[in-house]
Parts: C-alpha cells; sequence; structure tokens
C-alpha cells in the first residue's frame, strides 16, 4: 500500500503487502520483501536490500554513500535480513569496496539515531541502543546488546552473546559471551544472564567462566592463557569459539578490570 505522497522509483522490487507512508523516497535498485513497513519520511537509496516484515521508522536513511574519503563510487550494497525493526533516524551506509556491502542481520533491534557505517556486518538478533555508533567495517556477532550512545572504533570485533555497558567506548575487539564495562573498557564477568536466557546450561556457564578465570583473572598473559585452555580444557562449541575469536583478532581484546 503506497501512500499518494511517497516517491516510488518504477525500477524499485516493492512487495505487494509492503506499507509505504507519506514523504517516503524509495530510489531505484532497491528490493523490499514481504509484509514490511516504511514509515513517513524514510529515505532509501539504490543498493537497499530489506527482507520480510520489517519495520523502519520515520526519518531513517539508508543506503547513503559511504563517509569515507576512500570512496570512488563503485557500486555497493545495504543488505537487512527479516523481521529487524530499525527505529527514528537510524542511518545505514553503504559498502566499499572493502566489502562491497553492508549487512544487517534477521530479528535485529537497531533504536532511534544509531548509526551503522561502511562496510559492517551485524549479526542475528543483535540490540543496538539509541545513539550507538559504529565506524567502518566493525563485525558486531549474533545477539550482542550495545548499550547507548556506545561508540565502536573502525575493524572492531565485537563477539556473539556480549553485553556492552552504555556510553562505552569500544577501541579493542571484545570476545564472545562477556560483559564489558567501565572506562577504560574491560572485562567485568560473563554475561550469564543473557546466556541463560539464551538456553545455556549452567555447566555450560560454568565452562565459559572457567575459560574466562584463565584468560582475565589467573595473572596470565593472552597466550599463556590460551595455551592453558587449548591444553587442559576439552574441546567444546563455546571453548573454540573464544580461543577463534582471540586468535583472529586484529586490534587485540580488551583487558581485565584492574582496580585503582
Amino acid at each position: 500500500m503506497k501512500q499518494p505522497l511517497a516517491y516510488v522509483h518504477p525500477e524499485a522490487n516493492i512487495a505487494e503487502n509492503v506499507v509505504i507512508e507519506p514523504f517516503v523516497s524509495i530510489d531505484k535498485d532497491v528490493i523490499i520483501g514481504e509484509g514490511t513497513r516504511i514509515g513517513s519520511s524514510v529515505t532509501i537509496m539504490p543498493g537497499v536490500r530489506i527482507g520480510k516484515n520489517c519495520r523502519i521508522f520515520p526519518g531513517a536513511v539508508i543506503g547513503a554513500a559511504p563517509q569515507d574519503l576512500k570512496f570512488r563510487g563503485e557500486y555497493s550494497t545495504v543488505e537487512i535480513g527479516d523481521n529487524t525493526t530499525i527505529r527514528e533516524f537510524v542511518t545505514i551506509n553503504r559498502g566499499t569496496v572493502a566489502k562491497g556491502k553492508t549487512v544487517v542481520g534477521n530479528n535485529c533491534l537497531l533504536m532511534a539515531y544509531v548509526h551503522v557505517a561502511h562496510d559492517c556486518v551485524v549479526g542475528n538478533d543483535v540490540i543496538l541502543v539509541n545513539n550507538t555508533q559504529l565506524a567502518g567495517e566493525v563485525v558486531i556477532d549474533d545477539y550482542a546488546i550495545l548499550g547507548g550512545m556506545t561508540a565502536v572504533h573502525q575493524f572492531v570485533h565485537v563477539g556473539s552473546h556480549v553485553m556492552v555497558s552504555g556510553g562505552s567506548l569500544v577501541r579493542k575487539d571484545i570476545p564472545p559471551f562477556i560483559k564489558a564495562g567501565r572506562e577504560p573498557l574491560s572485562y567485568v564477568g560473563i554475561n550469564s544472564i543473557g546466556l541463560r536466557r539464551r538456553n545455556f546450561s549452567n555447566e555450560k556457564i560454568r565452562e565459559v567462566q572457567e575459560i574466562y578465570r584463565y584468560i582475565y583473572q589467573k595473572g596470565l598473559n593472552i597466550s599463556q592463557a590460551v595455551e592453558i585452555i587449548e591444553a587442559e580444557m576439552p574441546a567444546s562449541t563455546e571453548r573454540d569459539e573464544v580461543l577463534l575469536f582471540i586468535k583472529d583478532s586484529k586490534r587485540g581484546i580488551i583487558r581485565g578490570y584492574l582496580p585503582d
């Protein structure tokens, strides 16, 4: 259902039951799936693909050119999965030659004034609270929650099931399953409440706690901790996810909390 005051380019591919409110602008080379609702004054630029049953609230701008001086107009896209909610005045920029696309997964909630820069990859079931700002080529894994007014440095990787305190400056990678807080941003425990909500067993939660005791609480450096975890803890999905994250980290992981 398209309002007469909305503009939809004739080359846009819009499912029949998409709701488009007044003053929306949808350019060419846009695909929008069934059941999605586009709020008033939303701007959707070329190269955007939006899945099914999404809700885009008023004032959002999706698919604008990257804010990257290296961008030379190359073709790139924004890809948004199904059942994702994008609140008021969110901005999501297209990719660059670096990755070619910016991705937001399924079942995500991007609250008001969130910015997702070029070439970011946001996983499934992620919550970005109001005013969270992602610089270019940031990766946010599934089920992560970033508190309001969090600022994430370019190239940072945030692991799955992570909870980041509001107002944080994220300069280093944050490994999976943990809570991060304080300034500078530090490990402050595992995200046990989030893990229980996602049906992790008590045994698995204790396993994750033991992994991070080696990494942050036994006076070891990261290389020593990784070596001991590999030698002494049996292989599991969670153990291997943490170890692979640390080994692949380009910026290094956040430190443990050091009391004053």
